[in-house]
């Protein structure tokens, strides 16, 4: 991997993803798009991975995509890269993605910061959909994600004038989870990510789904699946074991079965 650092034994059941160009502030370019996915893809299937963070350094989360790569490509250019199923690839990861933010998560950064299910950032984050100002709009997600989580009133403004957000501003809006200071940013992840990997993998996985469903269909559609998945946990070992914790008042111990 020459673009990202992954460290999956960072803390019990917890894999950190890196972002790693720092020089570029992190720019999304195709190699290091296509290396997340792999990763990704790893650390999905190992069992002793329960939750994985995505960072960038404290100046940048990514600042959006790699404009070099993209500024001579005709519209047949960019149809055959097919650049977005990489993203897509991503967003069908099954263990909650929790991203740190820090610094700059602008155009792609941000697009990618949303694909994640949470994100907690440092007081200097920045969000934005700067495409507009040079001549394009989002697309791997920026005007359907941010729409639905902070209104169309504000979604257009964001994406029609290119304007950044503050971090107090994102959290308002609903867009993020917490604030911290820069120094702790890291660290509130992880305390996230900790909290998360304690619960039953099996329901948490279920659990992201049927969430994530509910910005993707009707109301009906939605509580179909979460009735069959809420199902789906009687047939785990975990959920036996929550259930007969609670009534022993101990604390359970979920092994992911």
């Amino acid at each position: 991997m020459e673009f990202i650092k992954v460290n999956n034994a960072f803390d019990t059941h917890i894999a950190l993803i890196q972002l790693s160009r720092p020089k570029e502030l992190n720019a999304l370019n195709l190699q290091l798009m296509s290396e997340l996915r792999d990763a990704l893809k790893v650390l999905d299937n190992d069992d002793n991975v329960r939750v994985i963070l995505i960072t960038g350094n404290e100046k940048a989360f990514a600042a959006g995509a790699d404009i070099k790569q993209m500024a001579g490509k005709t519209m047949i250019d960019m149809w055959k890269i097919d650049q977005f199923s990489t993203w897509d690839q991503i967003r069908r990861t099954k263990k909650p993605l929790i991203a740190a933010v820090s610094g700059f998560a602008l155009g792609g950064g941000c697009e990618l910061a949303m694909t994640c299910d949470m994100i907690v950032a440092s007081e200097t984050a920045k969000f934005g959909q700067p495409e507009i100002k040079i001549g394009v709009i989002p697309g791997a997600g920026g005007t359907q994600r941010l729409t639905k989580t902070i209104g169309k009133a504000r979604a257009m403004e964001m994406v029609l004038t290119g304007k950044f957000i503050s971090a107090q501003e994102a959290l308002d809006y609903g867009l993020i989870n917490k604030v911290v200071p820069v120094e702790l940013y890291l660290e509130a992840a992880v305390s996230l990510a900790k909290e998360i990997a304690s619960m039953s993998p099996i329901a948490v996985q279920l659990a992201k789904e049927a969430v994530n469903r509910s910005f993707e269909t009707h109301l009906d559609e939605g509580l179909t699946l979460e009735r069959k998945n809420f199902y789906l946990a009687f047939a785990s070992e975990d959920q036996k074991e929550g259930m007969q914790a609670f009534i022993e008042k101990r604390k359970a111990v979920y092994k992911g079965k």
